[in-house]
């Protein structure tokens, strides 16, 4: 086997990928939090939770890489379960944000929001060519691909947000992240205990 593809080489790149969007999800977690609550933004501020839950989701992606196929199934299913919370936590945030009437600030909304955005292409852009490697590695792209999704939306908040001068968008893009949290959070999960059950069978 070529040295370049071997499996050890292979856990190597993959490694370096997963610990530089460890690092860019870590930061941006910080940047949304203070922006989403100077902002009053469900949006922005589930997209920060997001941020946190995959800083989370790569750091096990991490324990797992060089780990047996029933570690890397756990990890996936872990993963899985910490989408599925922040999911549950947006809506639940999107409620309280209903009941007091806020109406976010539209500007730094867009103004993270872009930021955001170019921080989870990169992600993206990194993780795009591991997605098929293995189910670990699909999960991480997984959480990636939604931020990118995430930040779009909270783009569309803050321009419906400064167009209508009401809460709504924000509440409705907010709700609507939570949505794809929780359906990307079944998949992974349905996967991780297929591949679980699989690894247990003698």
């Amino acid at each position: 086997m070529d040295a370049c593809c071997s499996p050890a080489a292979l856990a190597t790149r993959q490694q370096r990928v997963l610990w530089l969007v460890l690092a860019i999800n870590s930061a941006m977690f910080l940047a949304e939090t203070t922006a989403g609550l100077l902002a009053h933004s469900t949006a922005l501020l589930a997209d920060a939770l997001d941020m946190l839950g995959d800083a989370l989701v790569y750091g096990l992606s991490l324990y797992a890489l060089r780990r047996g196929e029933t570690w890397r199934a756990g990890a996936a299913l872990g993963k899985g379960l910490i989408m599925a919370a922040f999911g549950l936590g947006v809506v639940g945030e999107a409620v309280s944000k209903a009941l007091h009437g806020t109406v976010p600030r539209a500007p730094l909304m867009g103004v993270f929001g872009v930021l955001a955005l170019a921080a989870n292409l990169a992600c993206f852009a990194l993780l795009l060519r591991h997605r098929g490697d293995d189910l670990n590695l699909r999960s991480a792209w997984l959480c990636s691909r939604n931020d990118v999704l995430a930040n779009a939306g909270v783009l569309l908040a803050a321009a419906g947000v400064a167009l209508s001068g009401t809460l709504w968008p924000d509440l409705v893009i907010g709700l609507l992240i939570a949505t794809l949290f929780l359906a990307s959070a079944g998949g992974v999960i349905r996967a991780a205990a297929t591949a679980l059950r699989q690894a247990a069978r003698p």
